[in-house]
Order: structure tokens, then sequence, then C-alpha cells
């Protein structure tokens, strides 16, 4: 699977909060952009070894046009610096995508919590949600009000969304929200690791969908190596301890499409033929880790000694 690519237009930037800059992207000639659902994401590549993962948050209805938003992070690596110091309005970039593991499952209710910048995947889903009657409420923490990305909008919901800007209520008092909740509810949360952690403690898995833009803590050490057969490569390589699936196909001459290296974004998501795979990455559910259907093959590893793939 190689995904969209186009190199698209920045047609609009918007400062939505303090150091949050929304960008709205168009194909330069007007062409429809492929349709996208709520949760999705798109992987911009800004330049060579410097590409990003940002979640759509505009109207899936508008073929015309697709909306990001960008957090600048002083700290970071040099990604989100770039968005806002070079993609101003005309600036071109070119976008892959779009692809989702963050889907917006039907459900009666919906209890949607969301930390900092980890409100852009849900704010389409707060959308659907509306237009198709379900029961739902929003918890949405910062920093600080100023900090809080699309509050505007947000207002729009009236008493349905709660906005508890740190500084104002303290850390977020989930109680309230999670416990007790009826079996109908689907709860979604996007936002730091420690809010997720925290979330994911409260909720039983099958109610509770997670994005995460860091990776999952993991031990050190452990690996042992295992043989990977590439069925339409028609290759077997040998995964030594310490070296990924990727970095081992990659090196053997086969094209294969990432992005993170970290299991984040599910972009190098592969088919697996046969095996069993030490699912490593922040991206799979328990029941798709479970059935073993697919891996990233970036950070997942093997249970046994082989694994067969589609590659």
């Amino acid at each position: 699977m190689t995904g969209h690519e186009a190199e698209l237009v920045v047609a609009r930037t918007e400062l939505v909060a303090d150091g949050v800059l929304a960008l709205t992207l168009r194909h330069p000639l007007g062409e429809a952009l492929p349709p996208w659902e709520p949760g999705a994401h798109v992987d911009v590549l800004l330049g060579p070894e410097l590409e990003r993962q940002y979640s759509l948050c505009g109207d899936p209805a508008d073929r015309t046009s697709w909306r990001i938003a960008v957090l600048r992070e002083p700290a970071g690596r040099g990604g989100s610096a770039y968005v806002h110091t070079q993609l101003a309005q005309g600036a071109k970039v070119r976008v892959r995508g779009p692809r989702n593991h963050f889907t917006l499952r039907p459900a009666a209710r919906y209890r949607f919590v969301a930390g900092g910048i980890g409100i852009t995947p849900l704010l389409p889903m707060l959308a659907a949600a509306q237009a198709g009657g379900a029961e739902w409420s929003l918890l949405y923490g910062g920093r600080s009000r100023h900090s809080m990305a699309f509050a505007d909008e947000l207002a729009e919901y009236g008493e349905r969304v709660t906005l508890a800007p740190q500084d104002e209520c303290g850390l977020l008092d989930l109680g309230p929200v999670l416990d007790e909740l009826p079996e109908d509810t689907l709860v979604y949360c996007c936002g730091p690791g420690p809010l997720l952690d925290a979330v994911e403690a409260r909720c039983p898995s099958g109610a509770l969908e997670v994005e995460r833009f860091r990776p999952r803590e993991r031990p050190p050490g452990g690996d042992t190596a295992f043989e990977v057969e590439l069925v339409r490569a028609r290759r077997t390589l040998t995964v030594a301890p310490g070296v990924s699936v990727l970095d081992t196909v990659r090196a053997a001459g086969v094209e294969v499409l990432f992005s993170c290296t970290e299991g984040t974004c599910g972009t190098c998501e592969t088919d697996v033929l046969e095996g069993v795979p030490d699912h490593r990455d922040s991206v799979l559910t328990p029941a798709e880790r479970e059935a073993g259907e697919t891996m990233m093959i970036c950070v997942s590893r093997c249970r046994g000694k082989r694994l067969l793939l589609d590659l």
C-alpha cells in the first residue's frame, strides 16, 4: 500500500490558540481530495527525514480542503517549528494519506476526553456524533484557557462541552465522566500519555479507543533473532536482535512505506500471513493484537522463529 500522495498548497493559516497554528490545505488545481472519516490523519512531508503525522480536523464532507492544526513544540524535533515558520499562505507541501487507526464506531452514547492538541482528531467526531443524534459529552483539558485550540468552535455545542484549564481547575477529574458508564457507551481519548494511561485504567478495553502521539514505554532488551519470509519479494531474511523488521527489509532493498518508526502512526502496517507477532506498537486495539492479522514492522517482532509477511 503506497497511499495517495500529492503536493498541496496552504490556502489559509490561523492561530487558533497560543502556539497552535491551523492550516487549510487545497489542491493547487482545485481537484477533489481523497475522502476521509473522523479520526483520520495525514503524513506531511516537510523535507528529507522530516515527516510528521497530523490529524484531520475539518469537515469530512468538504472534498476541496483538509484542515490540520499543529502545536509548536520548542523542545521538539523540528517538525512543528518548520510548519510554524515555513508554511505560510501560498506555500506548497507534499501530503500523503489519509489513513485511519482511530475510527469512530457506531454507538448510542459517547464520552470524549481530550488533552491539549489531542482535541484535533476529536473535532470531526463530535460533529458526527451530533449529526447522528447520539448522546455525547466532551471533557477537554489544557494548560490554560488561552492554550486550548478551537474553544470558540466548541462553544457552539453548549453544555455538552466542559473546558477544564489546568491553571484554573487542576488535573482533569475523570471520575464523573468515566465512572459507571452505561453499557452502550464508547470512550474516545487523545492527548498526552499520562492522560491516556489514566483513562485506560478506568475504562473496560472494549469500550475505549485512544490515539497516542508518543509511543508506549517498552522495556529494553529481550530481543531474539527470527526469520521473515517476504511472499511477494520471494525473500527470506533474518532479523537480528536489536534490529527492526523494517530496517532489515529496507537493507535488503525491498521498498516499504513507513514514517514515524515508533509504532504510533500505522504507516508501516503489514499483513501477517503466518506466525505470531510480538506487538509493540501503540496503534492496534487489544482485539487486533489478539487476531494477529497485521503488525507494525517498525517496532513489532515475532513470538516464535518465523513470520510470513505480505511484502
